[in-house]
């Protein structure tokens, strides 16, 4: 590109941030859907909040002799999965929406469940359940906002590789705990 040509270009986009600055950080270039964005942003939000939920109830209720390695990984997923929830909070709002904290149908718009577990094993199988489901749900939204919103994406795409490395640990857990399970399989399958 020209020299002339980029400061043409320049003049225009300064042209253009002055035009609607009220929109915030949501400029003419945006190209995504964002009243989607946000519902999927949301949904992720509630999916976050629910893993909060089942990573905290774990970690106050894990018993037994392997639940010491267990506590740690379930409040360390705890806290970072409310980080993400920070993440998404914040994007929602730079897009010019509200984040639903409601817990009026939180467990509706979450893509994962809240599933108690009974005793130590079944508690790291529902968790690595919900960090399967988490990987393909953000798998499916980093596609579907692709270059259309690449900050979304980008956050996307970070919380997703901290839901795999979660996965990572609990199907790590359960092979310790579960020794008789071949390596890289779990009842869940």
């Amino acid at each position: 590109m020209a020299k002339g040509a980029f400061v043409n270009n320049l003049q225009e986009i300064r042209k253009r941030a002055r035009k609607h600055i009220q929109e915030g950080a949501v400029t003419e270039g945006y190209r995504a859907n964002r009243e989607v964005v946000i519902k999927i942003l949301n949904e992720a939000l509630a999916t976050e909040i629910v893993c909060v939920l089942r990573y905290k109830r774990h970690f106050y209720m894990a018993q037994g002799i392997d639940a010491a390695n267990a506590t740690q990984e379930f409040l360390q997923h705890a806290t970072e999965e409310q980080a993400h929830a920070d993440e998404i909070s914040l994007r929602i709002t730079q897009l010019g929406g509200e984040p639903n904290y409601s817990p009026v149908g939180l467990a509706d718009r979450s893509h994962s469940e809240y599933v108690e577990g009974n005793g130590l094993i079944e508690m790291i199988q529902e968790d690595l359940i919900a960090e399967r489901i988490a990987i393909d749900s953000y798998t499916e939204m980093i596609r579907y906002v692709g270059e259309d919103d690449v900050t979304t994406r980008r956050m996307l795409e970070s919380i997703l590789a901290s839901e795999e490395e979660h996965a990572n640990d609990m199907a790590t857990l359960l092979e310790k705990m579960n020794p008789s399970l071949p390596k890289g399989k779990t009842s869940s399958n």
